[in-house]
């Protein structure tokens, strides 16, 4: 690590402290930046990669909302408008206990790469709130949705800061968020993305995250001279990531041997197909927040606290949470035989997870290139939302798998190009830097 570097992150950490995740994050970019730093002084001239960690704006309130019993409650809101050199902020919202300043800050940090890959004009944003879903009825969840809009609208709009959806935030909340933006501007618009079919939404956007990271690894899978025909994949978590992951898996002749929740993970041998694809979405739409539901209705065995790396697969898909997947883990996976690993969550494996991969040479890549599809089916709503035009569910995913194959092609081509071929961690963050990078020193001190 040079001293330029060294120094950065020492610097980040004493600025952002408590804050782990972030440091990780900042961490992992900064060290495949090395080689674009070299080449390129122009960048530390300019304080790029100061500016770049520092978010343009971070917004952060109180939400106050009243359960059905009439007790007043207290929740805290974020919105992290981290970098808009390209585009208007896009990233979604998160509403789960975990939830902090630091969490937010590494998502958004991602979101700026990952937005960048996309080739589409957006920037990075993240937000949410440590307000939690689970367990709250309909009408709950409808007065938090209305509070936290009332103080987040002054920061958003089609043009300037368009959230999403993340974890807690499916099409339930994004519907109750839009109602209150629309009430409070009286404008329908293209605020926020992941809506309803029948008010504005997209077609296969639930599910674009999931068939993103598969339609990447098959990229990825090509390079060996092979494809998840006949494979045996695990994938983590059994949110919207995971099942457009097993569905797409499942179609392209794959099986999928694993599902994971916060309670442990179950190991279906016979592949999860058909009803069982289905029953996720019932098992998501229970607010149980658990797998073991599918172990007991499918007579398939669950281990309860335990992550799905120890199955003999072939392919990994972690599409559950960030560190999830860490060295121990990795080094299973490797030892079973696992030969590619394509991340479906942001961050999911950890430093040492990485390394581990990176010095086996297996095919391993980092979800701002891999799990890109989500925020793409996104910018493509803002798209049909802006022309008042709907596409049909075969032009959406031609689109998306156009998209994901054109970034694969991408973080192959920039890591060959800086020194270090076949490294989709170098490629992507390099090639997420660059078009960042020039349009911040084309735009000045901003």
């Amino acid at each position: 690590m040079s001293d330029y570097v060294h120094a950065l992150i020492a610097h980040v950490k004493a600025k952002n402290p408590s804050e782990p995740e972030f440091h990780q994050a900042v961490e992992e970019v900064a060290q495949s930046l090395e080689l674009v730093l070299e080449r390129h002084p122009e960048y530390r001239s300019a304080r790029i990669l100061e500016r770049m960690v520092e978010p343009e704006r971070v917004v952060m309130f109180r939400v106050p909302w009243v359960d059905d019993q009439g007790e007043i409650h207290v929740n805290r809101g974020f919105r992290i408008q981290m970098n808009s050199a390209i585009g208007p902020y896009k990233g979604g919202l998160r509403f789960h206990p975990s939830v902090t300043l630091g969490i937010l800050k590494f998502l958004a940090f991602e979101q700026v790469f990952k937005n960048s890959l996309t080739s589409l004009p957006m920037g990075g944003g993240k937000g949410g709130s440590d307000f939690d879903p689970k367990g709250k009825t309909d009408n709950e969840v409808m007065r938090f949705c209305q509070s936290f809009m009332t103080e987040l609208f002054r920061h958003i709009g089609p043009d300037t800061d368009v959230p999403a959806g993340d974890i807690g935030v499916g099409a339930r909340e994004i519907g109750y968020l839009f109602g209150q933006y629309k009430r409070l501007t009286r404008e329908f618009s293209g605020v926020l993305t992941g809506k309803g079919l029948n008010w504005g939404g997209s077609l296969i956007r639930p599910q674009a995250t999931g068939y993103g990271v598969v339609y990447f690894a098959e990229e990825m899978l090509k390079t060996k001279g092979t494809s998840f025909d006949g494979k045996t994949v695990a994938v983590s978590g059994f949110g919207n990531v995971a099942w457009g992951a097993v569905e797409k898996v499942t179609q392209l002749g794959g099986k999928v041997v694993t599902i994971s929740g916060p309670d442990g993970f179950v190991h279906d041998k016979d592949g999860i197909r058909g009803e069982k694809i289905q029953y996720m979405l019932e098992m998501r739409a229970s607010a149980r927040d658990r797998v073991q539901d599918y172990a007991d209705k499918f007579k398939v065995p669950f281990f309860a606290g335990k992550r799905p790396w120890s199955v003999k697969v072939d392919v990994a898909l972690p599409c559950a949470t960030q560190n999830e997947l860490n060295g121990e883990n990795a080094r299973e996976l490797l030892h079973n035989g696992c030969m590619c690993v394509c991340e479906g969550a942001n961050m999911p494996t950890n430093l040492e997870g990485v390394k581990v991969f990176q010095d086996a040479h297996i095919l391993y890549s980092p979800g701002k290139a891999s799990n890109a599809g989500g925020v793409a089916t996104s910018g493509l709503e803002m798209s049909q939302n802006s022309m008042r035009l709907p596409w049909p569910k075969e032009e959406v995913d031609q689109r998306l798998h156009q998209i994901m194959k054109t970034i694969h092609k991408t973080c192959l081509e920039t890591a060959e190009k800086y020194g270090t071929p076949g490294s989709y961690v170098d490629g992507a963050n390099i090639a997420g830097f660059l078009k960042v990078a020039d349009a911040m020193l084309d735009q000045g001190l901003v």
